[in-house]
């Protein structure tokens, strides 16, 4: 006999029944979600196991955001519920949404409860809780970064959009980045403007530029040229909308280098923690992850052996592609799950693309993906070579060991 815990987890309070394998309701209730509501559930469970033997018993909640992530960790790390075996599992919330479909129970929280509970007793789907606070502590890190990263993606966007109002052919002129610092400085300066900069004689401008870049500029007169032929051919503006787009451009600008230096402090972080995690010095061997690569890795892999081979990693991390079948009739083309962890995605997929510049045979197999279609060429490939990825991360970790790289004839 078994029993199912399910936990319907809300940001002010818990709703919690349990079920035994003959799916009889041994008790429910709700409490608050701070830890005199886990306490609570905890005295319950400890309660029940006092008057019925249980075989194993099995926690499920769902993964709520912050919201799970304090009554998880409790139950996972309680020495008197580990006594009993308790094991505890977060479940994908579309899966428990379409398990509830096949009920007409309606919805409210003890409902949702219970079928949670019946969920665990159905399969146990979803993947145990990483133990180890060492990985609770590094995903703050990387996950944090991660969200970092995407707000710094938008505002280069928004950057680029407006830049585009401003001039629109300066972004396709110039032979680097507007993202520079010698460049963003001198689109968002108010006392020279782009204009009065374009209309400086040519050897002015180029020592402007290196004044901006402090003697560290590459091709300075590259770029002055390319900037005066863009300011000749792009669209001219009315001083009020320039005037507009200017301070939009300056504050995107600010956005962009506090965001960028926010991710160095994290990446430094990341780097001094990783020196002591002996699975991210595996990662670390193979050329191309450095440490914060191998650390958002890590942190959201946990334990190897939550996972019984590399597949499951893959499916976790939204790196699967499901067959799909009808009578005799196959589908070549199926299309990827996107139902995964979307940090430990992120981190495989940038770490590939990293290794390929560096690994020849992730190099060779991402040309061959490359090649293989005529469209989205390089989203497709590098997916593909996170895929391949999973299986090197999958045996550097479960067999502690470092890379060596294949023979390469």
């Amino acid at each position: 006999m078994n029993l199912y815990l399910g936990i319907d987890v809300g940001k002010n309070k818990l709703d919690f029944c349990a079920l035994d394998s003959d799916q009889r309701c041994c008790f429910q209730g709700e409490t608050t979600n701070d830890l005199n509501g886990a306490i609570k559930i905890k005295q319950t469970v400890l309660t029940e196991t006092q008057t019925h033997h249980y075989e194993k018993i099995t926690a499920g909640m769902e993964a709520t955001s912050v919201y799970n992530f304090h009554p998880m960790t409790f139950l996972a790390e309680d020495s008197e519920l580990q006594a009993l075996g308790l094991s505890v599992i977060t479940i994908n919330p579309y899966t428990s949404h379409h398990f509830s479909q096949l009920f007409n129970d309606g919805k409210t929280d003890a409902i949702d409860a219970k079928q949670l509970a019946d969920l665990l007793r159905v399969e146990p789907l979803g993947t145990p809780v990483a133990r180890q606070e060492n990985y609770v502590a590094l995903q703050r890190l990387t996950r944090e970064r991660y969200h970092l990263v995407k707000q710094m993606t938008d505002s280069k966007n928004h950057f680029l959009n407006n830049l585009y109002y401003r001039c629109n052919t300066l972004e396709r002129e110039l032979p680097t980045s507007v993202f520079g610092s010698a460049m963003m400085t001198l689109i968002t300066d108010e006392e020279l403007t782009l204009d009065e900069a374009a209309a400086l004689p040519l050897d002015e401008l180029v020592t402007h530029l290196q004044q901006l870049a402090h003697g560290k500029f590459g091709d300075a007169e590259a770029v002055a040229k390319a900037i005066k032929k863009a300011t000749r051919s792009s669209y001219r503006l009315s001083k009020v909308v320039t005037d507009s787009v200017d301070e939009i451009l300056a504050v995107y600008a600010n956005e962009i280098r506090m965001l960028k230096k926010q991710i160095q402090v994290l990446d430094k972080t990341i780097t001094q923690i990783s020196t002591q995690n002996t699975d991210i010095n595996c990662l670390t061997s193979v050329p191309g992850i450095g440490p914060v690569y191998a650390a958002g890795i890590v942190a959201e892999i946990g334990q190897i052996e939550r996972f019984p081979d590399e597949s499951h990693i893959a499916k976790y991390a939204g790196l699967a592609w499901l067959p799909h079948e009808s009578g005799t009739s196959v589908r070549q083309a199926t299309p990827r799950t996107r139902k995964g962890n979307q940090y430990l995605r992120y981190y495989l997929v940038e770490a590939a693309n990293s290794i390929r510049r560096y690994d020849i045979t992730y190099q060779r197999y991402y040309h061959k993906k490359y090649e293989e279609v005529p469209k989205y060429r390089h989203r497709r490939a590098i997916v593909l070579t996170a895929r391949k990825l999973v299986r090197l991360v999958e045996v550097l970790l479960r067999n502690h060991q470092f890379y060596i790289p294949p023979k390469v004839v």
